[in-house]
């Protein structure tokens, strides 16, 4: 694209979909690998549906979950494909935003933020209540 080039609402469009297909395989496909890890280390093991184990504080962190991920735990691979999950449709409404800031258009910069700002106090709130 040269700098005289204009984004299209077509080009955004382009983008916006390879944004969430991207975001739905990729996370689907860490949960898959996860999933295989776990059934790896874990399928053999007896289940007790007799009393409640809450997920482990190391599942419910971010930090936490990406430092599990790298380190090859089970768990923490499928939450952090869980968590590509839940960015996808934040990543898109942020590059909606720019692509709206490109096309000079004030109103739907406006209220795609909101949209995003929406988004993102419902995730910190919810991170909190879970804390």
């Amino acid at each position: 694209m040269t700098a005289e080039a204009k984004i299209t609402d077509r080009g955004i469009e382009r983008i916006v979909s390879v944004i969430l297909r991207s975001g739905v395989l990729l996370s689907g496909t860490v949960v898959f690998l996860g999933g295989v890890f776990f059934l790896a280390k874990h399928g053999g093991e007896r289940v007790d549906y007799h009393s409640f184990h809450p997920q482990p504080v190391s599942d419910r962190l971010v930090h936490e979950i990406i430092a599990g991920a790298f380190s090859r735990r089970a768990r923490s691979i499928i939450q952090l494909g869980v968590l590509l999950l839940l960015a996808t449709p934040i990543a898109r409404v942020a590059f909606s935003i720019v692509g709206f800031a490109l096309e000079r258009d004030r109103l739907y910069v406006v209220i795609t933020s909101l949209v995003l700002a929406i988004l993102l106090c419902s995730l910190i709130a919810g991170a909190a209540g879970a804390a």
